[in-house]
């Protein structure tokens, strides 16, 4: 006979099994970061990505409920006192859709910011906005009601101005124009993993390599790709060794050598000496693993991660952790 516990005892055990991950996470967030951390209060649970914008010295965030922000830092900033996030964008036409991965386009004054339905993945579009007045350069709905399910997620752009946006869902690149056409669709086998289960989140961080290319990774598998823009788009997995990037999420490059998996765990370093045919997991930082980190920047020099979760109530306290690598 099958003996089911009391509601009282249930409870209790419901307790005490969930007091153990909530006293772990409140140990971690009084006790004293290890590296630099910038801590912003905000009106949302969730900011999917944030990058630096030099020029303006700020952090640009975009909003899960949808929108943009900025978190100025200021000269002299103590990180003792916690920064303010300030509400930039939020279009009545995008209402229903989070704002996810964002690219900061310095030479053409411009933040390309990607826009998904997330339950349902009935919307994926592009936007652009000016740096300076923040008037809207254009939106490009990249997939409707009326097509197949997909999930734009985050987004390079390159030397022309040509914006490449990941689909999570169905694993495909769309090529922007500058001026917000579309002008093309990366598919290939290849981004679509053997085994069923490392379906669910695909083709997801992309970058931009000044040397023609776009690095990109598939989240569940942890695949990195490497997409030859000059040879049609020519897509080739890059052999990665000594560390698996599964759960990758955002990416930065660092320098042409040198790229940043944000995810789980917090951050990895990756290297490549033969232009990225091969690479290497080099180091890796561990931050609040709670939060999820999601996102990669770099703010004077230093390697700032993103993280999902925000903590507190009624004001939620986001982070941007200083990665600090360790070799792996």
């Amino acid at each position: 006979m099958v003996c089911f516990p009391c509601p009282t005892k249930s409870l209790v055990i419901f307790f005490i099994i969930s007091a153990i991950p909530i006293a772990y996470i409140i140990s971690v967030e009084r006790a004293a970061p290890a590296t630099h951390v910038y801590r912003y209060h905000s009106s949302g649970w969730f900011r999917e990505c944030a990058k630096w914008d030099d020029l303006h010295r700020r952090f640009i965030v975009s909003l899960f409920e949808g929108g943009v922000a900025e978190v100025q830092v200021p000269d002299g900033h103590s990180p003792d006192v916690i920064l303010e996030e300030t509400l930039l964008v939020k279009e009545a036409a995008l209402a229903g859709n989070a704002s996810l991965g964002i690219a900061v386009d310095g030479r053409r004054n411009r933040l390309l910011v990607v826009n998904a339905d997330v339950m349902r993945n009935r919307h994926s579009s592009l936007a652009a906005y000016d740096l300076s007045t923040w008037r809207r350069l254009f939106l490009t709905l990249l997939s409707g009601s009326g097509d197949e399910k997909s999930f734009a997620d985050d987004v390079a752009v390159d030397e022309e101005g040509n914006a490449y946006v990941t689909d999570a869902r169905g694993s495909k690149i769309w090529k922007v124009g500058v001026n917000g056409e579309i002008v093309s669709i990366m598919r290939s086998p290849l981004f679509t993993p053997k085994e069923w289960y490392k379906t669910f989140v695909g083709l997801n961080g992309i970058v931009y390599h000044p040397n023609g290319y776009l690095l990109v990774i598939h989240t569940f598998s942890g695949n990195l790709f490497k997409i030859e823009l000059k040879k049609g788009g020519e897509v080739k997995p890059v052999k990665v060794g000594r560390g698996k990037l599964v759960f990758g999420d955002g990416l930065e490059l660092i320098s042409l050598t040198k790229l940043v998996v944000a995810g789980n765990p917090s951050g990895r370093l990756v290297e490549s000496s033969d232009d990225w045919e091969t690479a290497t997991v080099t180091a890796k930082f561990s931050g609040p693993a709670h939060r999820l980190a999601s996102a990669a920047t770099v703010k004077d020099g230093k390697v700032y991660l993103n993280h999902l979760v925000g903590m507190g109530y009624p004001r939620k306290a986001h982070a941007l952790v200083e990665a600090v690598f360790s070799p792996y």
